[in-house]
This record gives C-alpha cells, structure tokens and sequence, in this order.
C-alpha cells in the first residue's frame, strides 16, 4: 500500500461533490486496504493512544454547525489486530502506547473516508498524533512503514495551510500570495522527498507564519513521509487546488 496526506477539510467537504469525487477517484486508483491506519489532526496526545477497536460513536469535534452534520455515520468496523500491531511497532521505539478505547473517529478521519470508501466495509483504527515537532513524528511514520506491506493504508489527515481567519466561506477572495507560495514550496519539498527542509519548514517555508498560525493540520504529512523509507518510490500531488481562499487541498501518495 502507499502511505498518504489527505487534506481532509470540514464537515462542508460532504457536500462539495466534485471533490467527494476526487477521493473516490483517488481511492479507486490504489489497492483496496484490508485496513486503514488513520492519524488526524484533531487528535494530539502524548504518548501515542489507540483509539477504540470496536465501532464507536463518532466524535463530532465542530460547533455551531446545522444539524445534519451531527447526524452522519461512519460505522466501520473496528481493527484489534492493527492495534496490536501498531502497539508492537511502536513499542520497539521504547515509547509507551495508551488506550482509549471509547474514542470513536473525528471528521478529520470519517469525513475523506466516507469520500474514499462510502461503504464503511473496511476495519479503521485512528491513533493520535504523539507532538507537533516534526522529527518525532518522522520517527513515528518510520516506526509504522512495515504495515504498508501487511494491507495497511496509512493516511495523514489535515491541511497543508490552516489559517481560519483568513478563509472565505463564500469563495469570492483574491488567493493571498502567501497561501500559492506556501504551497509551491510544500509541492517541491515533498515532490523530491526533502525530509530536512520538511523538518525545518518552520524556518524555510514562505508565509508560513500567515498559512499555519498553529500546526497541527500540517504535521500528520511529516509522518506520511516517514512512512516512505524507500527514497526511490514516487510522489504523486492526487488532488491540488485551492478552497475557501486560504486553504490548499493539496494530498499527497508516496509510493
């Protein structure tokens, strides 16, 4: 399997069709999974927890938003055998692994997945994102490589820009200069597989004070990337564009 970022946007994403369809393409394009490995933005806890194993009510992390959004379901089945394993590999780090087993998926993970796989059919195990700071999380991504060859899509789900202050809702803003140079530079740092200017990019990167004002939504592809230890696979940008103004619906699929 290859392992994959995702920008994953809100709950509004279900009702934008042509890119629903862009992840259903998407998925259809890559081997099907016998399970998924999911690592969202909206879940940061330290040290690296399982989440449930078994279908568990959805976590709807939004506010304020119409009813209907807190009506979807996604009951995938649940991966206790995953969850094993990942336990394994990243207990080989000499990190401890944590268990939550009543937390049920958030959007950042449900909402691509009903895109990509609208069945629910396959097993989803969501683990959360252990820091912010980049290097742990290559590591992290490095440590769960081997599922990629047992079945596993490992998938980091964010936003490659995150800036909700400068997101317009009705789609009428000029692009800011700084949301089309922030994503050039995350193209061309990931298309080469530039694992040192992605660990600084809080240095390198222009405009990255405007495109994440913090960074949660952007370092799930940091472990994306640790997941491809092979230098020599491919880089592929399946979905680009721009939505809402300031937010870049680039994804990326190494391998």
């Amino acid at each position: 399997m290859p392992a994959v970022f995702l920008a994953h946007g809100s709950p509004f994403l279900l009702d934008d069709a042509a890119w629903v369809a862009e992840l259903g393409a998407w998925a259809q394009g890559m081997p099907r999974p016998k399970a998924i490995l999911m690592l969202s933005a909206h879940w940061v806890d330290a040290p690296v927890t399982l989440g449930a194993t078994e279908t568990a009510p959805l976590v709807y992390d939004f506010y304020n938003f119409p009813e209907k959004y807190y009506q979807v379901k996604y009951p995938a089945p649940g991966a206790p055998a995953l969850a094993r394993r990942v336990r394994e590999l990243v207990s080989a780090l000499g990190q401890p692994v944590a268990e939550d087993p009543r937390r049920g998926l958030d959007h950042g993970a449900y909402v691509p997945l009903i895109g990509m796989y609208p069945g629910a059919d396959i097993p989803v195990l969501q683990i959360s994102l252990p820091a912010l700071t980049p290097a742990p999380l290559l590591e992290l991504g490095r440590a769960l490589a081997p599922l990629r060859d047992e079945g596993v899509l490992v998938i980091g789900s964010g936003f490659l820009t995150h800036n909700l202050r400068a997101a317009d809702w009705r789609g009428n803003a000029v692009t800011p200069a700084w949301v089309s140079e922030f994503d050039a530079w995350c193209a061309e740092v990931l298309g080469r597989r530039d694992v040192d200017a992605l660990l600084d990019y809080r240095r390198r990167a222009p405009g990255v004070r405007m495109a994440l004002p913090t960074h949660e939504h952007f370092v799930p592809v940091v472990a994306a990337m640790g997941a491809s230890i092979d230098v020599s696979e491919p880089v592929a940008f399946p979905i680009t564009g721009l939505t809402y103004g300031a937010f870049t619906k680039r994804s990326v699929q190494f391998g």
